[in-house]
């Protein structure tokens, strides 16, 4: 259960979205907690951090995090569905020679895709970017190792009325990202550094 925070003169539509985040499932590999929400993007928001948890494991798993931010409106905004958008951000340091490789740009995509039919999230209007960051050292730094990361935003809209789904969906995607696998087993997809 998320400890959820919000203003009681909230539409009746957000504070039911709202009882629905309350009831999603949090991952025993990630803390999530409620942070102070962007302003000025809609009506109603509410945003979270993950960060998956470096004592959950015994493996060597790589510290993903991530942002997800709710926003309500009462007449849907451009490129809305519905009065309901959702905004995420994942990140995850990746193995330098998967990072160098054009086609891990799809990678994070295809974990958030795969997150939602397993969470049974629906969606319409879905957008998104990754960027891999790559970080060679020069100079005094040349020996240095190289450094990848790969870098998902998304939007959505959530469709239905099963908002822990999206959140859930989320998690599941930072964890991927991190090297977990999409069911939960404390054993990595993507073979990981010795």
């Amino acid at each position: 259960m998320i400890e959820i925070q919000y203003d009681d003169d909230a539409s009746a539509d957000f504070k039911l979205a709202i009882l629905a985040l309350r009831e999603a499932e949090v991952r025993p590999e990630v803390n999530i907690v409620q942070i102070e929400s962007p302003q000025h993007l809609a009506r109603h928001s509410l945003a979270f951090s993950c960060d998956v948890d470096a004592e959950s494991t015994s493996a060597k798993i790589d510290l993903g995090t991530g942002r997800f931010v709710l926003l309500w409106d009462d007449l849907p905004q451009d490129n809305w569905t519905g009065n309901f958008r959702v905004i995420c951000f994942a990140k995850s340091p990746l193995e330098t020679d998967i990072g160098f490789n054009d086609e891990s740009s799809d990678l994070a995509w295809a974990w958030l895709t795969e997150a939602f039919e397993k969470r049974q999230a629906e969606i319409s209007a879905e957008a998104g970017t990754t960027t891999r960051v790559i970080s060679v050292g020069h100079g005094s730094i040349a020996n240095q190792k190289h450094h990848a990361e790969l870098e998902l935003r998304a939007s959505w809209c959530p469709t239905g009325s099963n908002f822990a789904a999206h959140i859930e969906a989320w998690q599941d995607l930072i964890c991927m990202m991190s090297g977990y696998s999409l069911h939960g087993e404390d054993v990595p997809d993507i073979e990981r550094r010795a």
